[in-house]
Protein backbone atom coordinates (compact mmCIF):
# COMPACT_ATOMS: atom_id res chain seq x y z
CA UNK A 1 0.00 0.00 0.00
CA UNK A 2 1.18 3.31 -1.03
CA UNK A 3 2.51 5.70 1.76
CA UNK A 4 -0.12 8.31 1.73
CA UNK A 5 -2.66 5.37 1.97
CA UNK A 6 -4.40 3.83 5.12
CA UNK A 7 -6.80 0.55 5.37
CA UNK A 8 -8.68 0.48 8.30
CA UNK A 9 -10.73 -3.24 9.11
CA UNK A 10 -13.56 -3.67 11.68
CA UNK A 11 -14.26 -7.69 12.05
CA UNK A 12 -16.01 -9.27 14.57
CA UNK A 13 -14.06 -12.59 14.56
CA UNK A 14 -15.58 -14.41 17.20
CA UNK A 15 -13.51 -15.98 19.37
CA UNK A 16 -9.58 -14.70 18.65
CA UNK A 17 -8.56 -17.55 20.24
CA UNK A 18 -9.93 -19.99 17.21
CA UNK A 19 -9.31 -17.36 14.85
CA UNK A 20 -5.92 -15.99 15.93
CA UNK A 21 -4.25 -17.21 13.01
CA UNK A 22 -6.43 -16.43 10.63
CA UNK A 23 -6.84 -12.65 11.81
CA UNK A 24 -3.04 -11.95 11.69
CA UNK A 25 -2.17 -13.91 8.73
CA UNK A 26 -5.37 -11.67 6.77
CA UNK A 27 -4.30 -8.03 8.24
CA UNK A 28 -0.47 -8.66 6.96
CA UNK A 29 -1.81 -10.51 3.44
CA UNK A 30 -4.10 -7.58 3.12
CA UNK A 31 -1.52 -4.61 4.47
CA UNK A 32 -4.00 -3.69 7.09
CA UNK A 33 -2.77 -0.92 9.41
CA UNK A 34 -5.30 -0.91 12.03
CA UNK A 35 -7.73 -3.77 12.91
CA UNK A 36 -10.90 -3.20 14.96
CA UNK A 37 -11.81 -6.69 16.41
CA UNK A 38 -15.38 -7.35 18.51
CA UNK A 39 -16.49 -10.25 20.27
CA UNK A 40 -12.79 -11.99 21.30
CA UNK A 41 -14.64 -13.81 23.74
CA UNK A 42 -11.60 -13.78 26.46
CA UNK A 43 -10.29 -12.05 29.22
CA UNK A 44 -7.31 -9.81 28.93
CA UNK A 45 -5.12 -12.35 30.57
CA UNK A 46 -5.94 -14.61 27.92
CA UNK A 47 -5.52 -12.47 24.69
CA UNK A 48 -2.91 -13.64 22.35
CA UNK A 49 -0.50 -9.76 22.52
CA UNK A 50 2.12 -12.02 21.47
CA UNK A 51 0.79 -13.19 18.08
CA UNK A 52 -0.16 -9.89 17.15
CA UNK A 53 3.36 -8.38 18.20
CA UNK A 54 5.20 -11.05 15.97
CA UNK A 55 2.92 -9.51 12.94
CA UNK A 56 4.07 -6.27 13.49
CA UNK A 57 1.17 -4.75 15.32
CA UNK A 58 0.69 -2.97 19.03
CA UNK A 59 -2.28 -4.17 20.55
CA UNK A 60 -4.66 -3.24 23.15
CA UNK A 61 -7.79 -5.45 24.59
CA UNK A 62 -10.83 -5.08 26.65
CA UNK A 63 -12.28 -8.45 28.35
CA UNK A 64 -13.29 -9.66 30.78
CA UNK A 65 -14.26 -13.14 30.36
CA UNK A 66 -15.96 -15.48 27.23
CA UNK A 67 -18.08 -13.18 26.35
CA UNK A 68 -18.21 -9.68 24.63
CA UNK A 69 -14.94 -8.26 23.85
CA UNK A 70 -12.86 -5.82 21.84
CA UNK A 71 -9.58 -4.93 20.86
CA UNK A 72 -7.60 -2.53 18.55
CA UNK A 73 -4.48 -3.53 16.70
CA UNK A 74 -2.55 -0.90 14.59
CA UNK A 75 0.90 -0.65 12.66
CA UNK A 76 0.74 3.37 12.78
CA UNK A 77 0.57 3.53 16.50
CA UNK A 78 -1.97 2.88 19.55
CA UNK A 79 -2.24 6.49 21.73
CA UNK A 80 -4.81 7.61 24.52
CA UNK A 81 -6.41 4.16 24.90
CA UNK A 82 -9.58 4.61 26.31
CA UNK A 83 -11.87 0.97 27.40
CA UNK A 84 -15.53 1.48 27.86
CA UNK A 85 -17.82 4.29 28.18
CA UNK A 86 -16.57 7.39 30.63
CA UNK A 87 -18.14 7.83 34.39
CA UNK A 88 -19.58 5.75 35.77
CA UNK A 89 -19.36 1.31 34.98
CA UNK A 90 -22.50 0.01 36.78
CA UNK A 91 -23.47 -3.29 35.54
CA UNK A 92 -24.55 -3.85 32.44
CA UNK A 93 -22.66 -0.76 31.26
CA UNK A 94 -19.38 -2.45 32.57
CA UNK A 95 -19.61 -4.94 30.13
CA UNK A 96 -16.33 -5.35 27.47
CA UNK A 97 -18.45 -3.38 24.33
CA UNK A 98 -16.37 -0.26 23.59
CA UNK A 99 -13.01 0.87 23.14
CA UNK A 100 -11.25 3.48 21.36
CA UNK A 101 -7.25 4.59 20.65
CA UNK A 102 -5.69 7.27 18.25
CA UNK A 103 -4.05 5.30 15.84
CA UNK A 104 -1.95 7.33 12.72
CA UNK A 105 -3.92 10.52 13.58
CA UNK A 106 -7.13 8.54 13.64
CA UNK A 107 -9.22 8.12 16.54
CA UNK A 108 -10.38 4.63 16.26
CA UNK A 109 -13.87 3.04 17.98
CA UNK A 110 -14.23 -0.66 17.93
CA UNK A 111 -17.90 -1.27 18.66
CA UNK A 112 -20.03 -4.24 19.67
CA UNK A 113 -23.35 -3.30 20.55
CA UNK A 114 -25.56 -5.76 22.33
CA UNK A 115 -27.55 -8.07 20.13
CA UNK A 116 -31.10 -7.35 21.92
CA UNK A 117 -31.95 -10.99 21.69
CA UNK A 118 -36.44 -10.50 21.45
CA UNK A 119 -38.23 -7.82 21.26
CA UNK A 120 -39.67 -8.39 24.81
CA UNK A 121 -36.61 -8.91 26.03
CA UNK A 122 -34.84 -6.69 28.80
CA UNK A 123 -31.64 -7.13 26.66
CA UNK A 124 -33.59 -5.11 24.15
CA UNK A 125 -34.64 -2.01 26.13
CA UNK A 126 -30.61 -2.51 27.33
CA UNK A 127 -29.20 -2.30 23.55
CA UNK A 128 -31.73 0.72 23.03
CA UNK A 129 -30.35 3.04 26.22
CA UNK A 130 -26.70 1.22 25.16
CA UNK A 131 -26.99 2.97 21.87
CA UNK A 132 -27.99 6.15 23.56
CA UNK A 133 -25.06 6.21 25.82
CA UNK A 134 -22.33 5.75 23.04
CA UNK A 135 -24.54 8.71 20.86
CA UNK A 136 -23.47 11.15 24.38
CA UNK A 137 -19.88 9.28 24.65
CA UNK A 138 -19.27 10.32 21.07
CA UNK A 139 -20.58 14.02 21.63
CA UNK A 140 -18.87 14.65 25.00
CA UNK A 141 -15.42 13.60 23.28
CA UNK A 142 -16.51 15.79 19.98
CA UNK A 143 -16.13 12.33 17.84
CA UNK A 144 -17.38 14.39 14.61
CA UNK A 145 -15.11 17.24 15.19
CA UNK A 146 -11.70 14.44 15.03
CA UNK A 147 -10.74 12.82 12.56
CA UNK A 148 -12.74 9.42 13.66
CA UNK A 149 -13.98 5.87 12.62
CA UNK A 150 -16.87 4.32 14.48
CA UNK A 151 -17.11 0.60 13.80
CA UNK A 152 -17.88 -2.60 14.16
CA UNK A 153 -21.02 -4.91 14.99
CA UNK A 154 -23.44 -2.99 15.59
CA UNK A 155 -26.45 -6.10 15.45
CA UNK A 156 -28.68 -3.67 13.18
CA UNK A 157 -29.95 -3.77 10.07
CA UNK A 158 -30.25 0.27 8.85
CA UNK A 159 -32.36 -0.34 5.95
CA UNK A 160 -34.49 -3.17 5.10
CA UNK A 161 -31.88 -3.21 1.92
CA UNK A 162 -29.09 -4.39 3.99
CA UNK A 163 -32.12 -7.88 4.86
CA UNK A 164 -32.13 -10.68 2.57
CA UNK A 165 -35.12 -11.14 3.08
CA UNK A 166 -37.11 -7.72 4.83
CA UNK A 167 -40.17 -9.76 5.63
CA UNK A 168 -38.81 -12.31 7.65
CA UNK A 169 -37.23 -10.08 10.29
CA UNK A 170 -40.87 -8.27 10.58
CA UNK A 171 -40.66 -7.51 14.06
CA UNK A 172 -37.71 -8.75 15.30
CA UNK A 173 -34.00 -7.14 16.41
CA UNK A 174 -31.89 -5.72 14.52
CA UNK A 175 -34.50 -4.60 11.66
CA UNK A 176 -37.29 -2.89 14.23
CA UNK A 177 -37.69 0.87 14.25
CA UNK A 178 -36.28 1.80 17.55
CA UNK A 179 -33.31 0.16 16.96
CA UNK A 180 -32.76 2.15 13.36
CA UNK A 181 -33.41 5.61 14.96
CA UNK A 182 -30.50 4.54 17.58
CA UNK A 183 -28.38 4.66 14.55
CA UNK A 184 -29.76 7.31 12.59
CA UNK A 185 -29.04 9.74 16.09
CA UNK A 186 -25.38 8.65 15.50
CA UNK A 187 -25.54 9.49 11.65
CA UNK A 188 -27.43 13.15 12.59
CA UNK A 189 -24.26 13.44 14.67
CA UNK A 190 -22.19 13.87 11.47
CA UNK A 191 -20.86 10.47 10.76
CA UNK A 192 -21.38 8.63 7.67
CA UNK A 193 -22.18 5.65 6.79
CA UNK A 194 -19.42 4.93 4.13
CA UNK A 195 -20.42 1.17 3.06
CA UNK A 196 -23.45 2.56 2.23
CA UNK A 197 -22.34 5.61 0.38
CA UNK A 198 -19.32 3.77 -1.74
CA UNK A 199 -21.62 0.21 -2.17
CA UNK A 200 -25.45 1.92 -2.66
CA UNK A 201 -26.94 -0.86 -4.32
CA UNK A 202 -29.10 -3.53 -2.18
CA UNK A 203 -27.75 -6.69 -0.90
CA UNK A 204 -24.32 -5.72 0.61
CA UNK A 205 -23.94 -7.95 3.68
CA UNK A 206 -21.51 -8.61 6.15
CA UNK A 207 -23.13 -11.14 8.41
CA UNK A 208 -24.14 -14.61 7.59
CA UNK A 209 -25.89 -17.40 9.86
CA UNK A 210 -23.98 -20.93 10.38
CA UNK A 211 -27.07 -22.62 9.64
CA UNK A 212 -26.12 -24.91 6.58
CA UNK A 213 -26.60 -22.90 3.39
CA UNK A 214 -26.94 -19.36 4.51
CA UNK A 215 -23.72 -18.24 2.72
CA UNK A 216 -24.46 -20.07 0.19
CA UNK A 217 -27.49 -18.27 -0.33
CA UNK A 218 -26.11 -14.99 0.13
CA UNK A 219 -28.94 -14.70 2.90
CA UNK A 220 -27.00 -12.07 5.01
CA UNK A 221 -27.35 -8.86 6.94
CA UNK A 222 -25.48 -5.76 6.86
CA UNK A 223 -25.07 -5.32 10.40
CA UNK A 224 -21.23 -4.36 10.49
CA UNK A 225 -21.05 -0.77 10.28
CA UNK A 226 -18.09 2.38 10.02
CA UNK A 227 -19.45 5.61 10.83
CA UNK A 228 -16.97 8.39 9.73
CA UNK A 229 -16.37 12.03 10.49
CA UNK A 230 -16.62 14.04 7.74
CA UNK A 231 -12.85 14.31 7.08
CA UNK A 232 -12.43 10.74 7.47
CA UNK A 233 -15.09 10.29 5.04
CA UNK A 234 -13.82 12.72 2.73
CA UNK A 235 -10.64 11.03 2.56
CA UNK A 236 -12.54 7.60 1.81
CA UNK A 237 -11.79 6.05 -1.53
CA UNK A 238 -12.79 2.73 -1.83
CA UNK A 239 -15.00 0.38 0.99
CA UNK A 240 -15.57 -3.56 0.66
CA UNK A 241 -15.98 -6.38 2.27
CA UNK A 242 -14.14 -9.46 1.88
CA UNK A 243 -16.12 -12.26 1.59
CA UNK A 244 -14.11 -14.96 1.27
CA UNK A 245 -12.55 -14.83 4.71
CA UNK A 246 -16.33 -15.61 5.64
CA UNK A 247 -16.25 -18.34 3.03
CA UNK A 248 -12.80 -19.99 5.05
CA UNK A 249 -12.48 -22.49 7.04
CA UNK A 250 -13.92 -22.29 10.53
CA UNK A 251 -14.44 -19.30 9.66
CA UNK A 252 -16.61 -16.10 11.79
CA UNK A 253 -20.15 -15.52 10.99
CA UNK A 254 -18.83 -11.89 10.07
CA UNK A 255 -16.57 -10.93 7.13
CA UNK A 256 -14.00 -8.16 7.62
CA UNK A 257 -15.10 -4.33 6.71
CA UNK A 258 -12.56 -2.63 5.08
CA UNK A 259 -12.24 1.01 4.23
CA UNK A 260 -9.15 2.35 2.23
CA UNK A 261 -8.42 5.71 3.13
CA UNK A 262 -6.25 8.66 1.29
CA UNK A 263 -4.09 10.22 3.76
CA UNK A 264 -2.34 13.05 1.95
CA UNK A 265 -2.77 14.63 -1.07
Amino acid sequence: MPRDAARIVSWNINSIRVRVEQVCEWAKANDADVVLLQETKCGDADFPFDAFTEAGYEVAHHGTNHWNGVAIASRVGLEDVARGFDGAQAPPFDEPRLMAATCGGVRCWSVYVPNGRELWDPHYAFKLVWLERLRHELISTGSTDLASVVAGDFNVAPTDDDIYMPSRWKRRTHASEPERAGIKALVDLGLRDVTREHLPEPGVYTWWNYRPGQFEKDHGLRIDLALCSPSVADATHTVWIDRAARGATRPSDHAPLVIDLTTSA
